[in-house]
Order: structure tokens, then C-alpha cells, then sequence
């Protein structure tokens, strides 16, 4: 398959001017950057979840099953169908996405990939459903595949690791990481809403080594709106 990346960097230039603008309010009605579907440890079908992205009005959002691309591939080719089926409707836009395991200061972290291109031979080992090992497990070769893809590398839920975030964002932001999952519901409240505290620490960090804010609901179950 030709790898497009002209199509991807104008992507991936889309979404740095969205994460630029993502704010508490922003997740989960207009941007959610953070779900799973049955092809990880989901329980949503991609077509179910696209009807629900649809109905609630999204306006940009990407798939992060673990380790994986079938569910974005497979929503993405709803999405197009439903597009020629419903000519001149509002869409929202769908950014390729995976989570991915690594290693950060010995503690095992999770990676968001974004907006890569998922044919290119550096991603490719990341996304065979399954945990890397060796050196493909360390943060710094995680974050180099995802770039040299064409893609954003972010630091998911980065207050809910064994090792503190306040030790962890500034590793990762030396190790060249591009954001962080800022807006996070550690408790999964409902209605979902991002946890004040954490927000705030994160947020505050994220300036300070200048590195792009997300959020995502981090959706597992039935209802893009929550977590489980």
C-alpha cells in the first residue's frame, strides 16, 4: 500500500491546532480522543459506536484500541459509506489511533497514538495486538515509531500509574512525547466529567513543558459518554 503522507501531515497539523484549543469542557460532547471497541477490550461494535459519535454530534474523535487499528479501519469504512449515503451532512472528523504499552522510568505506561499512518513499517510492530517487548517496549522507540508514522505520541491517563505524574510528564516530555491526556474522569463519575484535582496538576505540568492537553473518555463499555 502507498503510504499518503501528504494526507497525514495535513492530518496531523488539523489535530495540533484542536489539542491546542481542548479545554474541561471539551470531552465528551465535542472531542473524545480516547476509546476501545471489540477489537481490544471494548464492548462496542465500530458501527455502533460511529451511530452513537453521529448521534451525540462529535466533532473529531479517534479509536485507541489497544495495540490495534481494525476498529478505526473498520469505522472509518462506515464513516465513508455513511458520508455517500448522507451527501452534504455535518460529520465528524476520525483521526487514526491506537494505545500502546511502554516503558517509562520502569513503570509501565500507556502511549495514544494519533493521526499516523498505519501502513508505514515503523508502526506496524505496535499494532499486531499484543504487548512489545524488548526495545520496542522502551518509551523512546515508541514515540520515534509514531512520529517517523507521522503521527502525535500522548501520555494517556498520566496520573493513574504506580510512579507519579509529577515524575513521569517531565521524563516523557525529555524523551520527546508531544501530550498528555490532561482531562481524565479517574473515578468515572456520571455524568463523565474530568477529576479537578488531576486536571489541574496535569494541565499545570503540560505548560510548563509545553506539550499539547487531550482528553477522552477512555470508553470500554457501551456508552461513549462514560467509561464502563
Amino acid at each position: 500500500m502507498v503510504v499518503n503522507f501528504t494526507k497525514t501531515a495535513a492530518s496531523t497539523q488539523l489535530l495540533k491546532q484542536i489539542f491546542q484549543s481542548i479545554d474541561a469542557n471539551s470531552c465528551p460532547r465535542l472531542f473524545n480522543f480516547h476509546m476501545h471497541t471489540v477489537y481490544s477490550d471494548g464492548r462496542l461494535q465500530p458501527s455502533g459506536l460511529m451511530e452513537q459519535a453521529i448521534a451525540i454530534n462529535l466533532k473529531g474523535f479517534a479509536i485507541t484500541d489497544h495495540h490495534s487499528v481494525a476498529g478505526y479501519q473498520e469505522a472509518q469504512s462506515w464513516l465513508e459509506d455513511w458520508k455517500w449515503n448522507n451527501p452534504g451532512a455535518s460529520t465528524p472528523y476520525l483521526w487514526s489511533g491506537a494505545e500502546i504499552n511502554a516503558n517509562l522510568l520502569d513503570t509501565d505506561v500507556h502511549i495514544l497514538a494519533y493521526s499516523f499512518e498505519p501502513e508505514h513499517s515503523s508502526i506496524k510492530p505496535y499494532l499486531q495486538r499484543k504487548v512489545n517487548t524488548g526495545q520496542e517496549y522502551q518509551i523512546a522507540n515508541v514515540i520515534a515509531a509514531i512520529h517517523d508514522a507521522g503521527g502525535l505520541a500522548v501520555l494517556a491517563h498520566p496520573a493513574r500509574y504506580k510512579r507519579s505524574h509529577f515524575d513521569l510528564i517531565p521524563a516523557a516530555a525529555e524523551l520527546g512525547i508531544d501530550g498528555v491526556e490532561t482531562f481524565y474522569a479517574y473515578n468515572n463519575p456520571s455524568p463523565w466529567q474530568p477529576s479537578a484535582l488531576e486536571s489541574q496538576q496535569v494541565q499545570k505540568l503540560a505548560s510548563e513543558y509545553c506539550l499539547f492537553n487531550t482528553c477522552g473518555t477512555d470508553t470500554h463499555g457501551l456508552n461513549l459518554l462514560q467509561r464502563l
